[in-house]
């Protein structure tokens, strides 16, 4: 068969996929239709997880798993996209990377709303200037961002679902040679994530914080003798030169993120839920705060605790773990903490 016949193949394969996936559309706007009607939310974390593991056991290749998934993302994109016109917020400007975790998590066909702060994200979806908000929560190096923590301790807003990206941290600059930097901008927590790399490579260059990777490039534009620590999407949407890639000290660097609603996410057989807790001041608190998740055979994935901020030394403890907060152990594990501790509260369960 010869290169024509070939591609006349694909041509009538193509009008296929387009006849099929405009009926699957007509259906998306009918479900969206249903949604408003029954007021229901138009991202459904737990049917999006149902639709990425159908596809990956419908797949037999030698499309990979990760191709059909970026396929998928856009398709769904689409179709919530005709259901109703999401906006989702997310911190920092285009290029940024919660912007990338948010495009991955969304696709492109929705509409997207830069804020400076974590919390005007937060404030954006509270005041339903937003429907969805994306947020860093950890990184794999650095570990957590606080003040994510802080916000979720004091807002109402819920996490529906999360994220991880894969960081690659690339130095980007107007000049030549890197031997010509004398100045480095970026994120605290990028400069974290490359602090053995700029030690032995720009020990000499002063290290100057921004609030967002993205500022940080708008300086670094200004300045021939000035770089910029961020995505490989960050030089080239301000068309800077590319010194060094893949800079970051650990190979494996890895950001959670989660998008935050006004709901969380019903079970999906998979999942897990994040809660906050204040302990009793007495010997062995946190201890017996952890037994009822043992007792109940609960996995914990993470714990973090911050100071309260309503008195000296007294402490948050952030819990994540496995299940969700409608399961019979978790409810009952959940009971038996309420009684033990001085305040706890349900950040919300979603798709794991």
């Amino acid at each position: 068969m010869n290169l024509t016949e070939l591609r006349q193949k694909i041509d009538k394969l193509d009008q296929k996929l387009v006849e099929l996936l405009n009926a699957r559309a007509e259906i998306s706007k009918a479900v969206g239709k249903y949604k408003t009607a029954n007021n229901q939310p138009i991202y459904s974390p737990e049917r999006e997880r149902a639709v990425y593991e159908r596809i990956s056991k419908l797949n037999k290749g030698p499309l990979s798993e990760e191709a059909f998934k970026a396929v998928y993302r856009e398709i769904m994109s689409g179709s919530l996209a005709l259901e109703k016109k999401l906006k989702i917020a997310y911190f920092g400007n285009e290029g940024s990377f919660t912007h990338l975790a948010a495009n991955k998590k969304f696709g492109s066909m929705v509409e997207y709303a830069p804020y400076a702060s974590i919390f005007e994200v937060f404030t954006a979806v509270e005041h339903e200037e937003c429907d969805y908000g994306v947020v860093p929560i950890e990184n794999s190096v650095e570990g957590a961002v606080t003040h994510t923590f802080d916000l979720l301790a004091d807002s109402d807003l819920k996490i529906c679902s999360q994220t991880l990206l894969k960081i690659s941290q690339n130095l980007f600059s107007k000049a030549d040679n890197i031997k010509l930097i004398t100045k480095v901008y970026t994120h605290s927590q990028v400069f974290g994530q490359c602090r053995n790399w700029l030690y032995k490579n720009l020990g000499h260059a002063q290290q100057i914080t921004m609030g967002s990777t993205t500022e940080a490039a708008q300086y670094a534009l200004k300045d021939k003798h000035a770089a910029v620590i961020g995505s490989q999407f960050l030089g080239e949407l301000y068309n800077l030169k590319a010194l060094r890639s893949n800079i970051q000290d650990i190979a494996h660097n890895t950001t959670r993120f989660l998008v935050i609603a006004n709901q969380d996410a019903p079970a999906t057989g998979r999942d897990r839920t994040s809660i906050l807790f204040s302990i009793k001041d007495k010997v062995g608190a946190l201890h017996d705060m952890l037994t009822p998740f043992s007792k109940n055979k609960i996995n914990l994935t993470k714990i973090e605790s911050r100071p309260s901020k309503r008195k000296a030394w007294e402490y948050l403890f952030f819990v994540d773990f496995v299940g969700h907060r409608e399961d019979a152990s978790v409810k009952k594990a959940l009971t038996q903490l309420q009684g033990m501790c001085n305040y706890l509260k349900i950040l919300g369960s979603y798709p794991a």
